[in-house]
């Protein structure tokens, strides 16, 4: 794709695929919006599709499958136990990370349930370059706890670092130290951060933390969901590695870890997960919880029909005219908000393009959201659904104070293959209208609060009439226009 330069001089993501299959999208008028977003908590995640236009609330099981992953679908053997769909899936992972041993899941957090539960004691530390929201969930709920040793370029909002992902060794070392090696239950490493802007880490990165635990007999454990894109910015920014193809770049990768697991909802486009082992006693250690909470080995809670798809997937993960779609057409909307003012995240990851809801709301508090007041305002504004990545994602002290987050993130997820350039062009139109009239825009608070991942299913109000006002400008400026 980078290969292809337009006469005209302009430097425009081109799509390396044509469409087959469409799905008809819906824009209802702003009013409608404006009541829905209201009706639904000021939550996107409680938001009925039916009112949504544009779905970038995350690349999580919405991506686009390939015409060879449908036709896969049609092979699939359905035995509870002994599939061959599974055997396949089985050897291409293999095949691919070098690792002997398989377990099946029905998505990622299933994966996150069974290795906390078996490698996470009381008291115990999880290191990690940066956490997930269940990913943590689960560490806390086995006893243990996490530290986020991510470098200190990885929480600047601008930076031109190639790998804010990277993990920081020197505090790595330190705190295996002063905790002790038998007190680190694993150190996690997750393949593009995703709640600090889907930021990659280097493969150099990667091979010093990996002798750091060798040294120290501590098992490494990889997040594989959005390795596609790590593996992107490692062949396109990582010196060393732009001669090795994205298979040689997989294996090296994979060498480093004693476990990977991954969501296939983004690594590999269908609907289901999977945990990659490197020796049998590992394997022997969850092999019964995959039976008791996914299903037989063979199956582990999906799809035989998604275990085929997902077998092509990954495979083509392996083209990198597959994987660099996602990462150019992000970068080409961080540089068009930039251009127009809005604070974003750079440089560009992979995932979505995260804007900056501290520095795009600067009169809003933390403590009354503004990533989730920014998502809800974006909705009203385009019928566009994106996520907040920010304080409403954290969760209360046990004091009840809040814990701020590093970042104030909304991100607007580009699911792979699904929407055009035109369709991207929209979304920036509406958020750097948006942008212009932000003093519009004020805070949420909670009505109705959950203890666990309350950012899912709380539900908030605005702190004032500020909805109105933003509709009000919304129709003086479009007129008749949704």
């Amino acid at each position: 794709m980078e290969k292809i330069k337009l006469f005209s001089g302009e430097n425009l993501p081109l799509e390396m695929h044509k469409v087959r299959i469409v799905e008809k999208l819906n824009l209802i008028p702003i009013e409608k919006r404006a009541s829905a977003m209201l009706e639904a908590g000021c939550n996107t995640f409680l938001l009925k599709n039916r009112d949504v236009f544009i779905d970038m609330l995350t690349d999580s099981g919405v991506n686009a499958m390939s015409d060879r992953q449908q036709a896969a679908m049609f092979l699939a053997d359905d035995t509870y136990a002994g599939s061959e769909s599974f055997y396949r899936f089985e050897s291409k992972l293999q095949e691919l990370f070098g690792m002997d041993f398989v377990l099946p899941a029905h998505q990622g957090r299933a994966c996150e349930n069974i290795i906390s539960q078996v490698f996470v004691n009381e008291g115990q530390v999880v290191p990690m370059n940066y956490h997930f929201t269940t990913t943590k969930a689960h560490i806390q709920l086995n006893g243990g706890t996490i530290e986020e040793l991510i470098t200190e370029e990885g929480l600047k909002i601008t930076s031109n670092a190639p790998f804010k992902g990277n993990m920081d060794t020197v505090a790595l070392k330190q705190l295996i130290k002063d905790r002790g090696s038998d007190n680190v239950a694993f150190v996690r490493m997750e393949a593009g951060t995703n709640l600090i802007g889907g930021q990659p880490f280097s493969l150099e990165n990667l091979q010093e933390v990996g002798n750091m635990c060798r040294k120290n007999n501590i098992l490494l454990v990889l997040d594989a969901s959005l390795l596609s894109d790590n593996l992107h910015f490692i062949k396109e920014r990582e010196e060393k590695c732009k001669d090795l193809s994205i298979r040689e770049i997989t294996r090296k990768i994979a060498d480093e870890f004693d476990i990977i697991y991954f969501s296939a909802r983004k690594l590999g486009s269908a609907r289901g997960g999977g945990i990659c082992v490197r020796t049998e006693e590992l394997f022997d250690k969850m092999k019964g919880l995959i039976t008791l909470y996914e299903g037989f080995l063979t199956y582990g809670g999906m799809s035989v029909r998604e275990i085929e798809a997902i077998t092509v997937g990954l495979e083509e993960t392996m083209d990198e005219e597959v994987i660099n779609q996602g990462p150019q057409f992000i970068k080409f909307m961080v540089d068009e908000l930039i251009k127009a003012g809005v604070p974003v995240v750079t440089p560009a990851g992979g995932l979505g393009c995260h804007i900056d809801a501290k520095a795009f709301l600067s009169h809003v508090p933390q403590v009354e959201y503004p990533a989730g007041a920014l998502a809800a305002a974006l909705f009203i504004t385009g019928g566009i659904r994106g996520m907040e990545r920010g304080t409403m994602s954290e969760e209360r002290k046990p004091d009840g104070s809040e814990t701020l987050a590093n970042m104030e993130l909304v991100r607007i997820a580009l699911p792979r293959r699904v929407f055009t350039l035109s369709q991207v062009k929209y979304v920036i139109d509406r958020i750097v209208w948006l942008h212009r009239n932000r003093h519009l825009v004020e805070g949420l608070v909670f009505e109705d609060e959950p203890e666990i991942l309350r950012f899912f299913f709380g539900r908030l109000k605005p702190t004032s009439n500020w909805v109105d006002n933003l509709v009000n400008q919304y129709k003086t400026d479009f007129k008749d226009s949704l």
